[in-house]
């Protein structure tokens, strides 16, 4: 009886988890500021971060930047690929200041840069990703659950090393802060 009890408090969990993300998948939890040529982003990427990036851009096709201020994360890892890919398509940078914060998804779209670069003082944290039910590491190395995070990571950096470490870093429930050698290790920075 208490293991049925448990599973159900965990999909209890899980479940609330599901709501509170589709919930801030139906608001704006990204803000775009643009200065010159450079986009500021700060805030979790969601559904609505692609669209609203496609409009700056419209607006302002100048722009060849990207600068990471404080991006926890993603609450949609198919919306964050989307962004991730169409600023590898239009040669964007990234860049991250001395005062940036990257977590997790917005890591990952930190890589999408033609150029990388990372000031010091930039905290830069990955960690293994969950379903709600099983984090990252629970499946094994071949499984299909692996594999559109894996592939997005070996586009970007040209090898899936940095998934393979990231999942491995940390649980889900915590975050591992990249030092300047893991940084170098996974090429996170281009100069």
């Amino acid at each position: 009886m208490r293991i049925r009890f448990a599973f159900a408090a965990v999909l209890g969990l899980a479940s609330c988890d599901m709501i509170v993300v589709s919930a801030l998948n139906l608001v704006t939890t990204t803000e775009f500021s643009v200065q010159g040529d450079a986009l500021l982003m700060s805030g979790e990427i969601n559904s609505k971060t692609p669209e609203q990036f496609e409009a700056i851009i419209a607006e302002n096709p100048n722009i060849n930047t990207l600068i990471e201020v404080d991006v926890p994360g993603s609450l949609d890892d198919e919306a964050m690929i989307e962004l991730a890919y169409r600023v590898r398509e239009l040669e964007l940078d990234t860049h991250l200041r001395s005062d940036s914060e990257i977590h997790s998804g917005g890591v990952d779209l930190f890589l999408a840069g033609v150029t990388r670069t990372i000031e010091s003082g930039a905290i830069i944290g990955v960690h293994s990703w969950s379903d709600g039910v099983k984090d990252a590491t629970d499946y094994p190395r071949g499984s299909p659950e692996h594999e559109a995070n894996r592939k997005y990571i070996e586009d970007m950096l040209g090898l899936d090393d940095f998934y393979w470490f990231t999942i491995y870093a940390a649980p889900a429930s915590d975050i591992h802060i990249m030092t300047v050698d893991e940084i170098n290790q996974y090429g996170l920075a281009t100069r």
